[in-house]
């Protein structure tokens, strides 16, 4: 068993394909140049977690890509719809490991101080969570597989990291919360940040 897995989920980085809803503010050629620099992001910071490295591809694996190996190991995402993927990921991570937690790759704020937090969390609560400033998560870590947590989420709303709580609640568990922050979907997420676009 490893001690710790960090799960990393990614969109194949192709036009037309990735942050549409940023897309309609500034152009598909746009919207990928900011998320291939949101991957360059996510790609140091995971590097700086020590930490077994799932990294997850939405369409196809890419062997030669950005992300090294054996740094991270290349699997294709699982399921019908992000709740089914997302559950498919962490049965896989936990499979071999005491406790996991998954990030996505749109999360300008993230940094490898957070994700260790997020990991020491684990050691005090069932499950930690960090909550996007839309009212959704861009962390979830747990160390035992919880399919309660992916089946009939309102996803893409505002209530998923309330539900979240919610059912770990329910459930008896307990979870930990650690920085809230903002995930980019539109073009004014971007510019908050002072990032030209």
């Amino acid at each position: 068993m490893t001690d710790k897995t960090l799960i990393i989920f990614i969109r194949n980085p192709e036009l037309g394909k990735v942050k549409t809803r940023l897309a309609r503010d500034v152009g598909a050629e746009k919207a990928l140049s900011i998320y291939k620099a949101l991957l360059r992001h996510t790609r140091a910071t995971a590097m700086q977690v020590q930490a077994k490295r799932l990294l997850f591809y939405s369409q196809d694996i890419q062997e030669t890509d950005d992300w090294p190996q054996p740094q991270f190991e290349k699997r294709l995402q699982s399921g019908n719809g992000l709740g089914e993927r997302m559950q498919h990921a962490f049965a896989t991570a936990l499979a071999t490991a005491d406790k996991a937690i998954i990030v996505g790759s749109d999360i300008a704020q993230i940094n490898a101080d957070i994700i260790k937090k997020a990991f020491g969390a684990l050691d005090e609560a069932d499950f930690v969570i960090g909550p996007a400033l839309d009212g959704g998560y861009y962390l979830l870590g747990m160390k035992q597989p919880t399919p309660q947590l992916f089946q009939n989420m309102p996803w893409s709303t505002s209530q998923v990291c309330a539900v979240t709580q919610q059912r770990i609640r329910q459930l008896g568990k307990t979870y930990r919360l650690v920085d809230t922050l903002s995930d980019i979907d539109y073009a004014s997420d971007w510019e908050q940040h002072g990032w030209p676009l």
